[in-house]
C-alpha cells in the first residue's frame, strides 16, 4: 500500500518552481533484479508492476519507471545520475544507516554547500544520487549567483544522526529532485536547455553546466567528463529512456509546450503531452502537475 503524504513535511525547494523533474524511465535488461534493487536497497515502493515494466515511488507518485527491452548497451551520452531528494538531513542519515546495514556499495559523498549528497549506481550502472537540500536562505551566493562546490561529506557524522529502528523505506515527501546527464558538449546543452526550453543557467563547473527553473540550484545538469564529443544515442539503448518535465500550472504547461514545439518537438494525446529529444537523444516528456 502506498504511503499517505504527510502535509506537515518540509516543502521541497526543487518543487517550488514553474518546472521540476518527474518520473525518470530506465530501459533495463533485468527487470526483476532492478525492481528488487530499487525496492529493497533504495527503499522505493512498488506502485504498479507488469511483465514489461515496474513503477516505483513514494506517496503514490512514480519516481522511477523500469522498462524491459534494452537491445543495445548504453553509449557515452545518457544518464549520469537520477537524484532522489529527501525532506531532511535526518532522513538522509536514516538512509545511510540502511545502506551500511545491507552493505550497499557507495561511490561517493559530497557537501555541495546547497545540498548534501550520497552517490551510488544500480546493478546495471545507472547512477543514483540520494540527497537533501539546505534551506534556500542558507545557500551561499556571490554577486547574487548561487555558489556550489564539491567538498567532503563527513559520513561518520551523518551516520551518528540516524535514528534507531528498522528502516521503513524512502520517507513520505521524497521526490525526484534533479537529473544529471552525460552530454557531448556543454555549450550545446546550454543552447538547448536554456536557449530553446528556457531553463536558467545557474552554475558552470569545469566540463559541466547546471540549469534550473524558479531559482533552484539545478533541475538539469549536463557534463562532458566522460562523454566529450559524444553523438546521439541509438534506439533501444540501456539506461535512460525518458524523463518528465512537470509544469506547475496551465500557463507554465502552455508556455513550455510552445517552446518544445518551436524547437522541433512533438505533441500527442490531442496536445495534452509534448515530447522532444535533446541533441543526444535523451527524451523529455512534458506533463502537467497532478492535484
Amino acid at each position: 500500500m502506498a504511503a499517505v503524504a504527510d502535509l506537515s513535511r518540509p516543502t521541497l525547494e526543487a518543487l517550488q518552481a514553474p518546472y521540476h523533474i518527474g518520473t525518470v524511465t530506465l530501459r533495463v535488461n533485468d527487470l526483476a533484479g532492478l525492481t528488487a534493487f530499487y525496492r529493497d536497497s533504495i527503499g522505493l515502493q512498488v506502485i504498479a508492476e507488469t511483465a514489461e515494466a515496474t513503477d516505483l515511488g513514494v506517496d503514490g507518485a512514480v519516481l522511477v519507471r523500469l522498462e524491459r527491452g534494452a537491445t543495445r548497451p548504453a553509449s557515452a551520452a545518457g544518464l549520469f545520475h537520477l537524484a532522489l531528494l529527501l525532506p531532511s538531513r535526518a532522513e538522509l542519515a536514516d538512509w545511510l544507516a540502511h545502506a551500511a546495514t545491507i552493505r550497499l556499495p557507495l561511490e561517493g559523498a559530497s557537501d555541495h554547500l546547497v545540498s548534501e549528497a550520497i552517490y551510488l549506481s544500480d546493478p546495471e550502472g545507472n547512477g543514483i544520487e540520494i540527497y537533501r537540500d539546505r534551506p534556500r536562505a542558507d545557500w551561499p551566493r556571490r554577486g547574487g549567483a548561487i555558489q556550489m562546490a564539491t567538498q567532503r561529506l563527513d559520513l561518520q557524522a551523518l551516520l551518528a544522526e540516524a535514528r534507531p529502528g528498522r528502516y521503513g523505506g524512502m520517507p513520505s515527501g521524497t521526490r525526484m529532485g534533479h537529473i544529471h546527464l552525460r552530454v557531448g558538449d556543454t555549450a550545446a546543452a546550454e543552447a538547448f536547455y536554456a536557449g530553446a526550453l528556457g531553463f536558467e543557467l545557474m552554475v558552470r563547473y569545469p566540463g559541466a553546466s547546471f540549469l534550473a527553473s524558479g531559482g533552484y540550484h539545478h533541475h538539469i545538469a549536463g557534463n562532458v567528463w566522460n562523454s566529450r564529443g559524444a553523438g546521439p544515442r541509438q534506439p533501444g539503448e540501456a539506461g535512460l529512456a525518458a524523463f518528465e518535465i512537470v509544469a506547475r500550472d496551465t500557463a507554465d504547461f502552455d508556455a513550455m509546450r510552445g517552446r518544445i514545439l518551436s524547437a522541433g518537438g512533438r505533441e500527442a494525446e490531442a496536445g495534452a503531452v509534448a515530447t522532444i529529444d535533446d541533441p543526444w537523444g535523451n527524451r523529455l516528456v512534458l506533463v502537467a502537475a497532478q492535484g
